[in-house]
């Protein structure tokens, strides 16, 4: 039998596939199980269509670590670079996705789960950043401000026609904006630096008022 990540993967991708054409309510176990290579035996006590659903954003947010970031991108820029990424792999699989989120809205113990999810996106993709630490604002605030962000962003992807993401990436860029100027009233109210903490090291050794280091 294969690993349960694997079978959980086979089958997330799988299903993807048989929703294009059809509502993710419709999808029986035994047709993802045949359409991913399985048989439905390797299903048991692993998966169902639910849980599948419910694999279906930490398989994307993996998309998120695929590539390096540029340190020396302002925070704003880093997170933008990572979530795109997001959804770059998210588009190979727009039709089944569609059908797969519009499924979920309906499912009210899917939505209850929702929450954990979005955090769990939003962690790994402050971590893809390099900005995984408390700098500027404690790290559960900046999860739930990215986390906000990434739902966002996710309504408007789902309306892009043209396939060149100006909807994501308009909503994408408002949205940290918004988060950014939060974070700025964060750190002036806690006194705490919004930049990250090898930055705040850097201005911290450099050289003040016109002074010279010998």
């Amino acid at each position: 039998m294969a690993p349960t990540d694997t079978i959980i993967e086979q089958g997330l991708l799988a299903a993807l596939d048989l929703a294009a054409t059809r509502p993710w309510s419709e999808l029986t176990l035994v047709e993802i199980a045949t359409k991913a290579g399985l048989t439905l035996n390797d299903f048991h006590g692993i998966a169902t269509r639910e849980t599948l659903a419910d694999a279906v954003d930490a398989h994307f947010d993996r998309a998120m670590s695929a590539e390096s970031i540029a340190t020396d991108d302002l925070p704003r820029e880093r997170l933008f670079d990572v979530i795109m990424l997001r959804f770059e792999a998210m588009e190979d699989h727009r039709a089944g996705l569609k059908s797969l989120l519009r499924y979920r809205e309906t499912q009210p113990s899917i939505l209850l789960r929702l929450p954990a999810a979005r955090a769990a996106s939003a962690r790994w993709a402050l971590a893809s950043a390099g900005l995984d630490d408390d700098s500027g604002a404690p790290l559960s605030l900046k999860v739930l401000a990215i986390a906000f962000v990434i739902a966002r962003t996710e309504r408007a992807w789902r309306k892009e026609t043209s396939g060149d993401f100006a909807l994501t990436m308009a909503a994408l860029d408002t949205s940290l904006r918004a988060a950014e100027e939060r974070m700025g009233w964060v750190s002036r109210f806690t006194g705490k630096s919004a930049a990250p903490k090898h930055e705040q090291e850097q201005e911290k050794d450099a050289p003040q008022n016109g002074a010279t280091r010998e």
